[in-house]
């Protein structure tokens, strides 16, 4: 595959949305051939299974119910949009991707980042990211982003307990350490405009040695 597959990961509220948007459009404006989705969702399918997933009246989901949807999910977008994009030589800009999962049904849910992580492996069948920014923000400082955020829709995720957005930023730094190569830090704790420029760097440094090992 000749394309770049990056995944934006990060806490609620850490401003992933709003950056992966200006992001796309200063990457494509430097000439780059970039496609921006997001998980779950993207395409039809998983779109619908978002809803389900993040519907605040399904408070009856149980934890692997939760991670098997998500898996379902990722498995048609990444059929249906991701690995076509990545096939023609595009830069994919996922907001999301396999360390959500990890970090929210694995850890923050007590099911096992193994065994989700096993879950996904038969989803995504070795497709793991060429590059994830992920953007580091205090739980506390998230949820209270969203809290001033009146146009932001309020899903599933949002009635849970600081406690369980702590144990997700936990579970992210289990995995930085993980994967050093992989997973670069981003401060989401500043303008929306440094936060992108820092992201923007991260992303043009990773893909000139890129280019340079070819």
């Amino acid at each position: 595959m000749s394309g770049y597959f990056i995944t934006i990961e990060g806490g609620e509220g850490a401003g992933k949305s709003t950056v992966l948007e200006s992001l796309t459009q200063h990457l494509t404006a430097s000439g780059y051939d970039v496609l921006a989705t997001r998980e779950p969702g993207g395409i039809e399918i998983a779109e619908q299974i978002r809803r389900v997933i993040l519907d605040p009246l399904n408070i009856k989901m149980e934890k692997r119910t939760e991670a098997l949807l998500y898996a379902a999910a990722r498995r048609q977008h990444l059929v249906e949009k991701v690995l076509p994009a990545l096939e023609n030589g595009k830069i994919v800009l996922c907001d999301r991707f396999i360390d959500s999962s990890l970090a929210y049904q694995g850890f923050a849910r007590g099911i096992g980042m193994d065994e989700v992580f096993s879950i996904n492996q038969f989803a995504i069948q070795d497709c793991m990211p060429d590059l994830t920014l992920f953007f580091d923000i205090s739980p506390k400082k998230g949820l209270e982003r969203i809290s001033a955020n009146k146009n932001r829709e309020r899903n599933r995720l949002d009635l849970e307990k600081l406690h369980f957005h702590e144990q997700v930023y936990e579970a992210y730094q289990l995995l930085i350490k993980k994967f050093p190569e992989r997973i670069h830090t981003i401060n989401a704790d500043q303008t929306v405009d440094a936060v992108e420029s820092e992201a923007f760097d991260c992303i043009t440094t990773n893909l000139a040695k890129r280019e340079m090992k070819k």
